[in-house]
């Protein structure tokens, strides 16, 4: 028997209710592979609480990765897709969750992403370090906070999505006001960029959904993270953007995602970003 994306995620939040609210162990399944994260609910607990609302709410399901940037990060959690109107809308956003610095935001680690400026905005986006970050985003904006790592082989399909092509799909051409100026984009050539070819399911980084593997407290213990390089004097406070992307290949479309950038932030720039 073969159970539906819907029943398997039904499925498993079932089982959360009857286990302990402290899930350290998820699943993203993305059409590029599935793979684990393991959560720090011991030392980032209020941050972990926060993530784990929107993955058993559901928010996550059927969302893309909506931001990436060579040798720095791919970033998630903003906005859903409908996959039959092929149409965006952005996740509604629940209270800010107070910031938690504790660990180093290292190559393989989970972090949230937040408001310039504001140390304690972050709400449900989140991101990858794609490379060691932490002399950048362990102080910018007092620390961004990690609260989780990627686990396994992991990695290889997070690599994978930061080697796509990448570009400028907001706008009314393509999928409307929505802050997605470095998108990665699948099966998407130069001409269909050109020719403004509608973006469907098919050329997105599709997250079907996140769930809950292992629920169970204990299970980070055995990982060694390394502790956030922060001092005590704090950051610059500011948003580097995309500060730490230097040295790295840029995709088909990075120079025309970075040159519609500063035109489109004057119109939207309340964007929780890294």
């Amino acid at each position: 028997m073969t159970l539906s994306r819907n029943a398997v995620a039904g499925i498993a939040l079932t089982m959360l209710a009857l286990t302990p609210a402290h899930a350290t162990t998820v699943q993203f399944q993305t059409v590029m592979g599935d793979f684990e994260v393991n959560l720090f609910d011991k030392k980032t607990p209020e941050t972990v609480a926060n993530f784990l609302e929107y993955v058993e709410s559901g928010a996550y399901e059927d969302t893309f990765i909506q931001r990436s940037v060579p040798n720095f990060v791919v970033q998630g959690g903003g906005f859903s897709f409908d996959l039959e109107e092929d149409t965006v809308k952005a996740i509604p956003a629940n209270d800010p969750v107070t910031n938690e610095p504790v660990y180093s935001n290292q190559r393989g680690t989970i972090a949230m992403a937040k408001l310039g400026g504001k140390p304690n905005s972050a709400t449900n986006q989140w991101f990858f370090n794609l490379a060691d970050n932490s002399k950048n985003l362990d102080s910018q904006n007092q620390g961004f906070t990690v609260f989780g790592q990627v686990t396994g082989n992991g990695m290889a399909i997070v690599d994978a999505i930061a080697k796509l092509k990448f570009g400028n799909f907001s706008g009314d051409d393509f999928l409307g006001d929505f802050p997605l100026e470095n998108m990665p984009i699948r099966n998407y050539s130069q001409e269909d960029y050109d020719d403004k070819l509608a973006v469907t399911e098919d050329h997105i980084v599709l997250i079907q959904n996140i769930v809950v593997l292992d629920a169970s407290p204990d299970t980070a213990d055995g990982l060694s993270p390394k502790l956030t390089t922060k001092s005590n004097s704090g950051g610059d406070g500011g948003n580097s953007g995309g500060g730490g992307g230097g040295g790295g290949s840029f995709g088909l479309f990075g120079l025309l995602a970075l040159a519609g950038a500063s035109l489109f932030k004057l119109k939207r720039r309340v964007t929780a970003r890294v």
